[in-house]
């Protein structure tokens, strides 16, 4: 039996480490509150604490810091629905990945999608770690949309890219602070509504 290599990380490598993922979670967060055109490096650098100088030691432009918080989100997603039981049925799943999603946005923590003629987007459709995670996030809830429309559990009609889309839009849903702001719903409650409408329709039954 061979022995296990330990790769020891050095006191700096830790810290460069927990310097960056510092810097990722506040872009994160700026992201969400206000989105990548109102988001400046300066903005970052000071709630981080560090110089804007040492900033872009780890991050060359602020394309690639908010490139960075799409993949850090896209990565929670895919750890999400690889955890999901196997036992669920595909509606089950897609209904759990949906929540999650919109819990994610009610806590501040879904960075705004860019606009189509945003200098993010150019950027993100060429980093591979956010395409390769898109596209495994795409795969895995399309074959689940597929084999619920098979199932009678969703409109047979309707193109499964269609409905994939959907559930991508909830990412960026609106309506989750509008009935946040309005202070009548908890949380809960809200991803219920919202869970109701994508689901179910608006039709009385």
């Amino acid at each position: 039996m061979k022995p296990t290599c330990v790769v020891k990380i050095s006191f700096k490598q830790q810290m460069l480490k927990a310097r960056e993922e510092a810097i990722v979670q506040t872009v994160n967060r700026l992201l969400a509150e206000k989105g990548f055109e109102a988001m400046t490096v300066d903005e970052v650098a000071a709630q981080v604490g560090i110089a804007k100088a040492s900033l872009y030691k780890h991050f060359a432009s602020k394309e690639e810091l908010a490139a960075a918080a799409m993949v850090r989100v896209m990565r929670r997603a895919q750890d999400f629905i690889s955890a999901l039981p196997a036992e669920g049925t595909p509606l089950d799943k897609l209904r759990s990945v949906v929540r999650w999603t919109l819990e994610v946005k009610l806590a501040g923590d879904m960075p705004s999608l860019p606009s189509q003629n945003s200098s993010l987007r150019a950027t993100l459709i060429g980093n591979k770690d956010y395409m390769d995670g898109l596209m495994d996030v795409s795969d895995r809830l399309g074959a689940w949309i597929e084999a619920a429309q098979a199932a009678g559990e969703l409109n047979p009609d309707l193109p499964a890219i269609a409905i994939l889309y959907t559930f991508f839009a909830r990412a960026c849903d609106p309506v989750l602070e509008f009935l946040k702001m309005g202070g009548l719903y908890q949380d809960e409650q809200i991803v219920e509504m919202v869970l109701s409408t994508c689901f179910d329709g608006l039709n009385a039954r």
